[in-house]
C-alpha cells in the first residue's frame, strides 16, 4: 500500500469527474465556488398594470350579460307583480333592509298612475325597478349602492346610464326619469326623436 502524499486525495479517488468517478470539488456543497448566478431564480416580467382584471373578462360578451339582466329584472317585476301607481316588495337577502329607510324611499318617489315599481331588497342595497306599459316594454333601474347608479332599457336596448354622488340627488333624479322614459309626454318625446335619427 502506499502512503498518501501531497498530490493524491486521501481517500485514493482523485478530484475530477469523470477519471475517479467521484463528485469534483465544484459540486461538493460546502466548496464556495463564487457563481452566485445559478442559485438566483430568473425574476419574470411584470405584467402591465390592469391585466389581471383584463384577464378575468376573457371571453366576456357583453351582449349576453346585458341580455340576461335585462331578463332577471323583467322576471323580478313579472314576480312582484306591482299594480299601477303602487310599490311592491321582494326580499332577496336572508336579512332585510331596514323597513325605515324602504318606506322613506318609496315616499320620496312616487309612482304616477302610469308607472309601477319593485323595491328589490338585496340586504345592504336596494334595487328600483320600475316599468311602465306595455309591461317591461320600458325598464328604469335605480341601484342605492355606493355610489348610487341608474340604467335605462327600452325593447331590451340599454339606453341610459348614470352614477351619482350620493342617494339624495339619485332619488331626486330617479323622479325625474319616470317621467322622461314612463310618461306619455316622453314616450312620444322619445320616439319623435327616434324617428329623426
Amino acid at each position: 500500500m502506499n502512503a498518501p502524499d501531497g498530490d493524491a486525495p486521501p481517500d485514493g479517488g482523485s478530484d475530477g469527474g469523470a477519471e475517479g468517478g467521484g463528485p469534483a470539488v465544484k459540486d461538493r456543497w460546502w466548496v464556495d465556488t463564487g457563481d452566485k448566478k445559478r442559485e438566483r431564480p430568473v425574476a419574470a416580467p411584470r405584467p402591465p398594470v390592469g391585466s389581471r382584471l383584463y384577464r378575468s373578462g376573457v371571453g366576456f360578451d357583453q351582449d349576453v350579460a346585458r341580455t340576461r339582466l335585462t331578463d332577471n329584472n323583467l322576471r323580478l317585476l313579472r314576480e312582484a307583480n306591482p299594480a299601477e301607481g303602487e310599490w311592491a316588495y321582494l326580499l332577496l337577502a336572508e336579512r332585510p333592509h331596514r323597513e325605515q329607510n324602504r318606506q322613506r324611499i318609496c315616499e320620496q318617489v312616487a309612482l304616477p298612475p302610469y308607472a309601477r315599481g319593485v323595491v328589490v331588497d338585496c340586504g345592504r342595497t336596494l334595487r328600483l325597478l320600475v316599468t311602465g306599459t306595455p309591461f317591461g316594454e320600458r325598464i328604469l333601474d335605480l341601484t342605492l349602492s355606493e355610489p348610487p347608479s341608474f340604467d335605462a332599457w327600452i325593447a331590451g336596448d340599454w339606453v341610459r346610464e348614470r352614477v351619482f354622488r350620493d342617494q339624495r340627488s339619485a332619488l331626486g333624479a330617479m323622479r325625474r326619469y319616470i317621467a322622461e322614459f314612463l310618461s306619455p309626454d316622453g314616450i312620444a318625446a322619445w320616439e319623435a326623436m327616434r324617428a329623426r335619427v
